[in-house]
């Protein structure tokens, strides 16, 4: 099979789908990997190592019309949408439940696209999401302390304090991998850390795993709109897989929120948690302000920390990569949670969460093997 690696072009994207290590393993298998020119630049991976590697460098246009499946890390871009085709795969990020737009795109070019979000192990975690999730959680708070500095229009406190002078309060919304992370960076910082919640295990396994130094609180709006009003630091981790975010925070909620704290929604990729981060920034322009509260929304986070994303992205996709080379979609016959990923397929959704999302056209993928 023909593997394709294009170059990312989201603003600030310095991440690579591939690194030359995963080219050469699947060249070692019998596939071709074309690599658009500069598409690990970024990363600190030159064209030199993936010729090394075995994989061949082609301008944009020649990768995508030549590859059987493409890999990327985000999704397509407008200026991309002509690429898609029916006869093609795209595996990457696609969050489509909050983009409209290329949801539409990926429908009416019948193109098979695969989520990495929506695949499950057999454990029902998310495996491709989970390496990125754990670098957007300890970014969070690293962007966070930066947010709240006076130079940067923040209150001016620092997150663990000092002898002396109390910590700063963290709230973290959602206990999964983005959240879990975010707590443990910022409560080996110094800061006081409570984690907002509804799994009753999940909260368990917390303060078992840190020895109760992080707080958990059972999630309700009352518990919620009570302890926002004292936050320096809110940060949004709740996910639904492949579905929108739930405004966990309202609107009202920042109103009441001390000027010069700091939101931070690692959920505006889902379309956000908090409701006044009702739009996404980028890195050259991550914050803004509201009711006198900072708010960060960047939707490509690990971007901003490629090296250590690339690999670590790698490592989580390249054996489904090889599956797909070796197997196309008939791979998704032989693992349940493989299938979960694939959201669109000959002008359907074939995920129901993200079909429910979008209110679009449902259909089960044995259904559609079967009409082939």
């Amino acid at each position: 099979m023909i593997i394709g690696v294009p170059k990312e072009i989201k603003n600030n994207e310095n991440r690579v789908a591939l690194t030359p290590s995963g080219a050469h393993m699947l060249k070692e298998k019998g596939h071709e990997v074309l690599v658009e020119t500069m598409a690990g630049e970024g990363s600190g991976f030159s064209d030199e190592e993936y010729r090394k590697a075995g994989a061949i460098i082609k301008s944009k246009d020649e990768v995508f019309s030549k590859s059987d499946l493409i890999v990327k890390v985000k999704e397509y871009l407008e200026s991309e949408y002509h690429y898609l085709r029916e006869d093609q795969m795209v595996f990457t990020y696609l969050h489509i439940a909050a983009n409209e737009p290329f949801a539409k795109a990926l429908i009416n070019s019948k193109t098979s696209a695969i989520a990495y979000e929506t695949i499950k192990d057999r454990y029902g975690s998310l495996p491709l999401l989970t390496p990125m999730s754990q670098v957007a959680g300890r970014m969070a708070v690293q962007v966070g302390a930066w947010i709240l500095q006076k130079a940067s229009g923040g209150s001016g406190i620092l997150l663990g304090g000092v002898p002396g002078v109390k910590p700063a309060k963290v709230i973290v919304l959602g206990g999964g991998v983005v959240g879990f992370e975010a707590a443990r960076m910022a409560n080996g910082l110094g800061a006081d850390v409570e984690v907002f919640e509804v799994d009753q295990r999940r909260m368990a396994q917390i303060d078992e795993i840190t020895n109760g130094q992080i707080h958990t609180v059972y999630n309700t709006p009352y518990n919620l709109k009570a302890a926002i009003k004292d936050a320096d630091l809110v940060i949004g981790a709740v996910l639904i897989p492949g579905a929108k975010a739930p405004k966990i925070v309202t609107e009202e909620m920042v109103k009441t929120m001390k000027k010069g704290s700091a939101i931070v929604d690692v959920a505006i990729d889902q379309g956000g948690c908090i409701e006044t981060c009702d739009h996404t920034t980028d890195h050259d322009h991550p914050t803004f302000e509201r009711y006198g509260v900072n708010h960060y929304s960047v939707a490509n986070m690990p971007g901003a920390v490629p090296r250590t994303s690339t690999i670590a992205l790698t490592n989580a996709t390249l054996p489904y990569i090889l599956k797909l080379a070796q197997k196309g979609l008939s791979a998704l016959n032989e693992d349940d949670g493989f299938r979960e990923g694939l959201n669109t397929h000959k002008g359907y959704f074939t995920n129901k969460a993200v079909a429910q999302a979008l209110n679009g056209e449902y259909r089960d993928l044995q259904e559609l093997f079967e009409e082939r």
